[in-house]
């Protein structure tokens, strides 16, 4: 449990990363009021493909409908559709940061029973592994070894991008703590200033009244 609590922010994040490569969906229970969201932390100039469909848990004859929403990091809508039961959408991000996907029921469906099946996949996972076959004309073990290519340098450019952040963040923090520290030296200096102006003041006072 010690080692476990010591591993780097980066290979957490890396181990994430491998993961997320399976491309497994994910299930969504939407609620009956407001909306359920994910967001996936996404580099700049990373393909991104995800299709969705509605699973009603009460199998009524009238499938339900939702609305769901797609924003960049910056708030910009990079996919917006309204009473629908499925569909697809797919973009390069432009800007690193996270990405929100959000969900909701139509308001004629409002209190119903509703799942919603997320396949979101990004980068190498994203990618059509088929048409790449056809194009090079390659497949069997070629073809895996070109996956595992592509793996191994999109492993390299998001461990490039999060030595970045890193930095960044590092950079930061020292920022602050040097704001910080100004901050203690400039407050250390109010106080002492105060403390002196108001021995000369008592001095002058006592002075004035004749008790010293």
């Amino acid at each position: 449990m010690m080692m476990m609590a010591k591993r780097s922010p980066i290979l957490i994040s890396l181990i994430c990363l491998i993961f997320a490569w399976r491309g497994e969906a994910i299930w969504l229970s939407l609620p009956a009021t407001g909306t359920k969201c994910v967001s996936e932390e996404i580099q700049n100039n990373v393909v991104v493909l995800a299709d969705y469909y509605v699973i009603a848990e009460d199998h009524t004859a009238h499938e339900p409908t939702i609305s769901i929403k797609v924003t960049s990091p910056y708030g910009n809508d990079l996919h917006h559709r309204e009473n629908v039961t499925h569909g697809q959408f797919a973009f390069t991000t432009s800007e690193a940061g996270n990405y929100l996907a959000c969900f909701w029921l139509d308001g004629a469906h409002k209190g119903a029973d509703v799942s919603v099946s997320l396949d979101w996949r990004t980068g190498i996972a994203a990618k059509d592994w088929e048409s790449v076959a056809k194009k090079e004309k390659i497949e069997g073990v070629e073809l895996e070894l070109k996956k595992l290519e592509g793996a191994v340098e999109a492993i390299h450019e998001n461990l490039i991008y999060l030595k970045s952040r890193e930095a960044e963040m590092r950079a930061v923090s020292e920022k602050t703590n040097s704001r910080v520290a100004l901050f203690s030296l400039f407050s250390l200096g109010v106080c002492f200033t105060a403390s002196v102006l108001q021995v000369v003041y008592l001095k002058h006072f006592f002075r004035k009244k004749k008790l010293i």
